[in-house]
């Protein structure tokens, strides 16, 4: 068995196995968590709320959309999270691989010039907010290991991925592919589980907000 037969077989299969594993026992505990019942009547709408704050976050509060800091780091997130979906979806080599490896599906891949101009993003987005946990006083301050960790492994990840992208070499698809298995299988004891987490965080504290009539 070659190594690339190895990372595309029991390596694959038990990095995925890892994160379906953990990732939905996490979920399930977030889910099933009791929570405290509130005595007081509810003064205002807390479903409302919690759609509200879910939907209003997605943009900056309006008292700081005279500062160009809070929209370029918003501009940011959206440019790494938007780019890296189309990278991760639509690039030609995931898309053969959901197919081979995964749903036995395929959709149209990106143009090669589609998937640079996704990367680019994806990279330009990644950079600007990793380096911003370490200029900016606040974001350093509350910024863990965990964090960096995240960002690096994502960071090489993404590398390593599109140096292989002419899949001319068999070592970098090899990197590649041994990076994103540890990803995996880093991924549900990491910050990155805020990638499922993060609605019912939103939603819960909008909810809470929305029960005292709060706008949030």
């Amino acid at each position: 068995m070659s190594i690339i037969e190895f990372l595309e077989g029991p390596a694959w299969k038990a990095s995925a196995a890892a994160f379906l594993i953990f990732a939905g026992w996490r979920l399930v505990v977030i889910l099933t968590a009791g929570r405290r019942h509130p005595g007081a009547e509810p003064i205002g709408s807390p479903l409302l709320g919690a759609v509200g704050t879910t939907l209003r976050h997605f943009v900056p509060r309006p008292a700081f959309w005279r500062r160009p800091k809070v929209w370029f780091v918003s501009l940011a997130g959206y440019a790494f999270h938007l780019g890296l979906f189309a990278v991760l979806l639509f690039a030609a080599p995931h898309v053969a691989f959901i197919r081979d490896h995964i749903l036995g599906l395929e959709w149209a891949a990106l143009p090669r010039w589609g998937f640079i101009v996704a990367a680019e993003f994806a990279f330009a987005g990644l950079l600007t907010l990793w380096v911003r946990r370490f200029v900016d006083p606040v974001v350093r301050l509350v910024s863990r290991p965990d964090d960096h960790i995240a960002a690096g492994l994502t960071f090489l990840v993404m590398l390593t991925g599109c140096m292989a992208l002419g899949e001319q070499s068999v070592a970098l698809r090899a990197i590649h592919l041994g990076l994103a298995e540890l990803w995996l299988v880093y991924f549900p004891f990491s910050s990155l589980m805020h990638t499922f987490t993060w609605v019912f965080s939103r939603a819960v504290t909008g909810a809470e907000a929305g029960r005292r009539g709060v706008h949030w």
